[in-house]
């Protein structure tokens, strides 16, 4: 009998730990390590949301950036550290690409996170030198056709977020374009402005002053509906690529094994902060939208663009340098 009590002691002491766990969540401050450097838009979703996490936990929410290899050196020490909820990942986009451009990352992808949010959906717009004789997409498919391989397209590099939606666009238009990538997105930005490459697939939030300037003309939003900062400004599919559809995003992550309660406590705090009229109000200003996922959706989004992308670099053969 002694015996048995003792079992279901420890059984019990089993099942009701993880809620115990949450219920007492957090005691201490929270770091988020973001995977790229200070000032880019993953930096800034970070500084965003941490305040007004902290108000929702109760404790000290602090950023640290750790920078490099496309966000693999961020992601492999969240990936390392104990899974209590106290170290959590903000990454972008590229976290559902680098499984198909890198071989060999410093943690399994598929089981070293746990997704606790996607927090905003931001579209990228395909841009062209205001010189540029093609006045719509339509004319543009038609020259890309016409001549195959010489109209050319900027990017930041290699397997970059630009250099995919390009790769996805020729993919979804059925055209041959030329890829000239550039070290940086400000060096390719600036050259398509100067008309030494006639395309780009720009940031909205980096790219729209350029538009509004005349320095760029932009020819269709990458998302799936128009947004209220270039309210003219047609969809891709409504420009007649159906089928097109990209985002640059930014998602937090608990590494794998966190257990549920806590994870659940991190996503309430999340949506919490992204309901914050002055968060949705920035949200807004760069061309974004607020993306009210919880763990359940998040997981599913990042699996759906972590499938496309793998389509996308297979079939354009891209590669890394």
């Amino acid at each position: 009998m002694k015996r048995l009590l003792s079992t279901l002691g420890c059984a019990f002491v089993l099942a009701v730990s993880p809620a115990a766990l949450a219920q007492g969540f957090p005691t201490k401050p929270i770091r988020i390590i973001v995977t790229y450097p200070p000032g880019g838009g993953a930096d800034l979703m970070a500084r965003l949301i941490a305040p007004k996490m902290s108000e929702a936990l109760g404790q000290p929410v602090v950023v640290e950036n750790k920078a490099g290899a496309s966000g693999q050196i961020g992601a492999g020490e969240v990936a390392r550290a104990a899974p209590d909820g106290y170290t959590l990942m903000l990454d972008a986009a590229n976290y559902a690409v680098n499984p198909s451009l890198y071989p060999k990352l410093p943690y399994d992808p598929a089981k070293a996170f746990a997704p606790i949010g996607v927090l905003a959906l931001y579209p990228n717009m395909l841009v062209v030198t205001p010189s540029f004789a093609p006045k719509n997409v339509k004319e543009l498919v038609d020259l890309a056709k016409s001549k195959p391989g010489t109209v050319a397209f900027a990017s930041s590099g290699n397997g970059s977020a630009q250099h995919l939606a390009g790769e996805l666009f020729k993919q979804k238009a059925g055209v041959d374009l030329q890829h000239i990538p550039y070290k940086g997105g400000g060096p390719a930005m600036n050259d398509v402005m100067g008309g030494q490459v006639p395309v780009f697939f720009a940031n909205v939030a980096s790219g729209m002053g350029h538009v509004k300037g005349g320095k760029l003309r932009a020819m269709a939003l990458t998302g799936s509906k128009r947004i209220a900062a270039l309210p003219d400004l047609p969809t891709m599919a409504e420009a007649g690529v159906p089928g097109y559809e990209v985002y640059e995003w930014n998602g937090i992550f608990a590494p794998a094994g966190t257990p549920a309660p806590v994870i659940a406590k991190l996503a309430e705090a999340v949506q919490k902060a992204m309901a914050s009229p002055e968060i949705r109000e920035r949200v807004a200003t760069l061309g974004g939208e607020i993306a009210p996922q919880g763990p359940k959706e998040a997981e599913k989004f990042i699996r759906e663009q972590t499938e496309m992308w793998a389509k996308v670099v297979k079939a354009g053969n891209v590669k890394v340098d």
